[in-house]
């Protein structure tokens, strides 16, 4: 199963809500793979500097780039998400019961990022939870037609929980 939360605020809401979800559902023993998001806290640093931690792995992967005090173009350094995701795919072949994806976007719908993680979890049952913002619904949808299921933010640990338990 393949649930989304689909976000609306560009606030980090959304990146810690997924974070605090994986800790506690690894606090009551399920084994995740997947990468949540944090931003880091740099001074004299710009907005958007991200940080990804692999579940399962703890691994903290820096995924921006520097690219200068006046930079407008887009800071993500696809080499380090692919690491990540990288990283991801070999805890997940390892086994886990549930995969957390910080999110589905603009990377994803061209294929790269954690779209392979994503697919490799579907095909293995494994479910997965991600967020998905607007913008990025039509893509996510041509990716996952019907295997996909909205799932409602309040209810996210317990969909997660629901889909999880039954596979161990």
């Amino acid at each position: 199963m393949l649930g989304f939360i689909t976000i609306q605020d560009g606030s980090g809401a959304a990146d810690r809500f997924l974070a605090e979800t994986a800790d506690a559902l690894q606090a009551q023993g399920l084994r995740l793979a997947g990468a949540v998001r944090s931003d880091l806290d740099r001074i004299g640093m710009q907005d958007c500097d991200m940080e990804l931690r692999v579940l399962g792995d703890g691994a903290r992967i820096r995924i921006s780039q520097d690219l200068g005090s006046g930079a407008q173009a887009c800071r993500l350094d696809p080499g380090a998400l692919a690491s990540a995701a990288g990283r991801a795919e070999a805890v997940l072949a390892q086994g886990a019961d549930l995969v957390i994806v910080n999110k589905f976007g603009k990377q994803e719908g061209l294929g790269q990022g954690f779209r392979a993680v994503i697919a490799a979890a579907v095909a293995q049952g494994v479910p997965v939870l991600t967020t998905v913002a607007p913008e990025h619904l039509p893509a996510f949808r041509d990716f996952a037609g019907d295997m996909a299921e909205p799932v409602p933010a309040e209810a996210a640990l317990d969909w997660c929980r629901a889909q999880a338990l039954p596979a161990r």
